[in-house]
């Protein structure tokens, strides 16, 4: 299996695409340590990754956020599996404003949870993580274009690029990898609870939108030996929807 005796640290692993991945890791041998703000979805998912085949796998509860909440899940990672290996940035938050209602504070908590967590945990996976190991950040299509309403996700999803090619070089003489993936409309509660998809601003082919498990699948892909050459990579995985005129 490719991921046997590595330890994976997925953020939002509660639901959704985190969810998806933590089950997809451990499916092919990962141990997995489940980083999510909710601490009851957190322990049922410690659950449904053990039933997918995961070796072990274990809840933090962690604003990431406050990088002191980041810093004791890597401390307890390491603690109960004695080395870190995979870190998966997913956990993401999205306001709905127009632009002038935006205020200081809408814009600190995006950017503390859709960026300065990425860079936390970053920071922590340069501290920790052997030669070898994977950082797999979840931007999203909104980086490249986006929609009215969601400005600080926007750019918070764009900066997280720069930040995945930033970490990428200096990770490269770590031997730490460092890669993004720009997940396009994708069959979770984040979709279809935006109001611009509930009001029809928004429109959205079923054709387009795509499941957890094939985000999982492309996240597992950039966190193997088997894209041992990718570094400092932005993916869109997207089913093409951008491509459309």
């Amino acid at each position: 299996m490719r991921f046997s005796e590595r330890v994976a640290i997925v953020t939002g692993g509660a639901s959704g695409i985190g969810l998806a991945t933590a089950k997809r890791l451990g499916a092919e041998g990962a141990r997995v340590v489940i980083a999510d703000i909710d601490a009851a979805q957190a322990a049922t998912a410690v659950d449904a990754v053990k039933q997918a085949g995961a070796p072990d796998a274990w809840a933090s509860t962690c604003n990431v956020g406050e990088e002191a909440q980041v810093a004791a899940t890597v401390k307890g990672a390491i603690e109960q599996f004695r080395r870190f290996d995979i870190l998966v940035n997913n956990a993401g938050l999205m306001v709905f404003k127009p632009l002038i209602e935006l205020t200081q504070a809408d814009w600190q908590r995006i950017l503390n949870v859709d960026l300065l967590g990425a860079f936390f945990f970053t920071k922590q996976a340069f501290m920790h993580m052997p030669k070898g190991g994977a950082i797999v950040n979840v931007s999203s299509i909104h980086a490249i274009e986006t929609e009215p309403l969601v400005t600080p996700y926007a750019a918070a999803k764009a900066a997280l690029l720069s930040l995945t090619r930033s970490a990428a070089l200096e990770g490269k003489p770590k031997g730490i990898r460092v890669n993004a993936i720009l997940p396009g409309a994708i069959d979770t509660p984040m979709l279809w609870e935006n109001p611009n998809v509930k009001s029809g601003q928004e429109k959205i082919d079923r054709a387009d939108v795509g499941k957890p498990e094939e985000i999982a699948a492309v996240i597992a892909f950039l966190a193997s030996d088997e894209a041992s050459f990718v570094q400092g990579a932005a993916l869109r995985v997207d089913g093409g929807r951008l491509d459309r005129l």
